[in-house]
């Protein structure tokens, strides 16, 4: 059974993380001419499977091709009786970015976040910003060298430090410059 139309597109937006051109569409879906698969994507449009970025005016998926489905809760305690019960749907990209066009990934190494969840190997939601709340798990330069910590302030003196969620590293003293790249936003961990 040969696929439809708009699964040919959105695999093609997975493998490649951008939308096909025109002609790369009329490949795809076996299209004679460009100006085929112009109205094939407007009908798309208005089916509601795509959309044009507002800024760009480029092809993007609708915000529910991503959306999963949201089963309920899980005890991790004890076990306790429960019925999967379809409650809504969520898409991950809304749950957690919060301003896409600051939002990237990075890969953690390193054991020194360990006791705050985040394991080497992990990988990390950050948000490119400045500045960044005491106590939210920062991306700073410190003396020029990158390094992921807690940000945190001294009572005593109002300076800024950076504090490992692991016991087995020293506090973080800037020399010399501070500098706030971004500020963790959440952890994805595959297993």
């Amino acid at each position: 059974m040969s696929q439809s139309p708009h699964i040919r597109i959105l695999e093609f937006y997975e493998t490649h993380r951008r939308m096909p051109t025109y002609s790369e569409m009329a490949i795809l879906c076996n299209l004679k001419s460009k100006s085929s698969a112009y109205e094939m994507a407007s009908r798309l449009i208005r089916e509601g499977v795509l959309a044009k970025d507002k800024k760009t005016g480029t092809l993007v998926p609708r915000k529910n091709y991503r959306e999963l489905p949201f089963v309920g809760l899980v005890q991790a305690g004890f076990p306790s009786p429960t019925e999967d019960v379809l409650s809504d749907t969520m898409s991950l990209d809304d749950y957690l970015v919060e301003h896409r066009e600051r939002t990237y990934l990075m890969r953690a190494t390193g054991d020194s976040m360990i006791n705050a969840g985040i394991h080497s190997g992990d990988m990390l939601i950050v948000e490119r910003r400045s500045d960044a709340p005491l106590g939210a798990i920062v991306i700073a330069l410190v003396d020029n060298e990158r390094t992921m910590k807690y940000l945190r302030k001294d009572k005593k003196t109002g300076a800024y430090y950076l504090e490992a969620a692991n016991e087995k590293y020293p506090d973080i003293y800037p020399e010399g410059a501070l500098e706030i790249e971004a500020v963790v936003r959440g952890v994805v961990r595959k297993y």
